[in-house]
């Protein structure tokens, strides 16, 4: 190992979307690289995601965040993640106030709503305040043609033919196509194939959402440059504002994954509000060869 570079991380998890959190100083410069080699799940430590901790622009601010893919592309925003990394900061500092974090889609804010007997597990809930929807196509950006704004049921073509998606955007974009039954759709088939859709330049992530009541929806996630995950932070937020666009649902609605539940506020004229946990895993050192 006399040439490889020896990285302390800790790994953390929001509702099973896994991140390797390590700090952004010591990382190699080629973080795309070092993305797709750390996160790999059989040669590497395994998560869907790499977070980079640095040191804010802002003095007024704690961190700056940067979200690396599995594959190596950079995110601007993780609803998961950004809890994740406001975990790392509270274990790292022994914090117990409110978090203003540096993201590539603005200043997000932390507040922990967990318990002294949950932070001593190693377990924190957050209610993160997510900012306001992008509903401008050219801001999500998503090539709209003359669709009115928002864009709600546009009629969008796939393998499995045209299907009435909802387009937002909670800093990174999202596609939201509203099922009856996931058992009977070929979903991740579906959210791979819309994600490379030459309609939305940056790609996109995609949520497929089951409406169960009006405060309860269950949702299924393909996310750009991952594929199926367990959860998704901004992937619930983007649901639920579909949901709220589509006058399926109030405005406060739980969100059910696979590994548990997310809540998600979006009171009128206002910044859509993500409640949920993180929780760590492990800490170790990666041995790099980058």
């Amino acid at each position: 190992m006399s040439n490889k570079k020896n990285i302390a991380f800790a790994k953390y998890h929001g509702l099973g979307n896994d991140f390797i959190i390590a700090d952004g100083r010591h990382l190699p410069r080629d973080l795309a690289k070092f993305a797709r080699a750390i996160t790999d799940r059989h040669t590497g430590v395994g998560a869907d995601g790499l977070l980079a901790l640095l040191k804010p622009l802002d003095t007024k601010n704690h961190a700056r965040v940067r979200f690396f893919n599995a594959d190596g592309s950079e995110a601007e925003m993780s609803g998961n993640g950004i809890r994740c990394a406001g975990a790392a900061l509270m274990a790292e500092k022994r914090r117990q106030r409110v978090l203003r974090v540096e993201t590539s889609a603005g200043v997000k804010i932390l507040e922990p709503v967990s318990s002294k007997r949950e932070t001593e597990k190693g377990k924190w809930i957050f209610r993160v305040n997510m900012g306001k929807p992008i509903l401008e196509p050219d801001r999500i950006p998503f090539v709209a043609g003359s669709h009115p704004v928002p864009v709600v049921a546009f009629p969008l073509r796939t393998q499995q033919g045209i299907l009435a998606a909802t387009i937002t955007s909670m800093g990174n974009p999202h596609c939201s196509i509203f099922v009856s039954d996931f058992s009977t759709t070929p979903w991740p088939a579906i959210g791979q194939e819309i994600e490379h859709n030459p309609l939305f330049p940056n790609r996109t992530n995609v949520e497929f959402v089951r409406v169960i009541s009006k405060g309860e929806i269950e949702v299924r996630y393909w996310e750009r440059g991952v594929g199926k995950t367990m959860s998704s932070g901004t992937g619930s937020c983007g649901a639920v504002v579909a949901c709220i666009l589509n006058r399926l649902t109030r405005r406060t609605v739980k969100v059910r994954t696979l590994a548990g539940t997310l809540e998600v506020s979006w009171p009128k004229d206002s910044e859509v509000l993500l409640t949920g946990p993180a929780e760590i895993i492990a800490r170790g050192e990666y041995f790099s060869a980058i």
